[in-house]
């Protein structure tokens, strides 16, 4: 029946432009008339699609087949031709209230790529694809982050952009749509539990400092604990250590050592002390 009607339409269109030609010879003032007519021809048949675009033909209403890019033909007034671009469409997830598993309410947005593959069934089976995809990409949102705790929704953007992709992705495929990422943009939460999470934040990196500062200590204690006992062993590290020390203080003016009693006293009083310990003990 279709291509009756088309074959119809284009020979009441072949007859009329038969007319005016012959009408055109026998009264030149008709040539304008005529060449009105085929340009109107000319633009009710064809239709130029570029490359990123697809044609979806209706032929009295009818699906009668796709066409590509370049130049397409149709027949007037019986061919109806519908174009989708098909080139990746991006889509705002309007911001979302959602309360997590462990109830708390935060408000995310994100942003979600796709693109048709299948022209037929985009026009076909869905009204309006574009807005389809938003809404089960919302709805798909509230579902995946209300099954998650707050600390899994800060950390795991990734994976919920993917659990979200999934969803869509599964009820898209008969809509001839691919949907290639799904993205997280902003994650909001009330402002006292912001304070709240910052202080946490803090009291940890302080618990970390006091931890290292406490383990540099008792480092320092066995290396000390460790050089004492070998200058213990060596009777002049001591003596050694003392004037390295005194170097160290440096030859400026403000600086000034005095040493009351000479180091060799000192060990002298001590094998004493060492001697008396021993015959106390005979």
């Amino acid at each position: 029946m279709s291509a009756g009607v088309k074959i119809l339409v284009w020979g009441i269109i072949l007859i009329a432009a038969f007319v005016l030609v012959v009408a055109s010879i026998l009264m030149p003032f008709l040539v304008p008339i005529l060449l009105i007519y085929l340009f109107f021809v000319f633009i009710l048949s064809f239709r130029f699609l570029y490359e990123y675009q697809r044609g979806i033909v209706f032929t009295l209403g009818k699906f009668s087949g796709p066409k590509g890019s370049g130049w397409t033909f149709i027949t007037p007034f019986v061919d109806d031709l519908r174009v989708i671009d098909i080139r990746i469409l991006t889509i705002d997830i309007p911001r979302q209230q959602v309360i997590t598993k462990d109830n708390v309410p935060v408000t995310i947005n994100g942003v979600v790529y796709f693109k048709v593959v299948d022209p037929s069934k985009a026009i076909i089976s869905v009204q309006d694809y574009v807005y389809a995809v938003s809404q089960y990409a919302q709805t798909a949102l509230r579902d995946v982050v209300g099954g998650m705790s707050l600390d899994q929704v800060l950390g795991e953007r990734e994976q919920i952009g993917k659990d979200i992709e999934k969803i869509v992705e599964n009820a898209s495929k008969n809509w001839g749509i691919e949907v290639t990422d799904i993205k997280l943009q902003d994650i909001d939460m009330p402002e006292d539990l912001k304070r709240l999470m910052s202080r946490q934040a803090s009291s940890e990196r302080e618990k970390r400092a006091t931890i290292i500062k406490a383990e540099g200590d008792r480092m320092a204690a066995d290396n000390l604990s460790k050089a004492a006992a070998v200058m213990l062993k060596s009777p002049g590290a001591m003596q050694l250590r003392t004037l390295q020390t005194i170097d160290g203080l440096g030859p400026t003016a403000s600086n000034t050592v005095i040493l009351a009693v000479p180091v060799e006293l000192l060990d002298l009083v001590k094998n004493v002390d060492t001697l008396i310990k021993v015959k106390n003990k005979k």
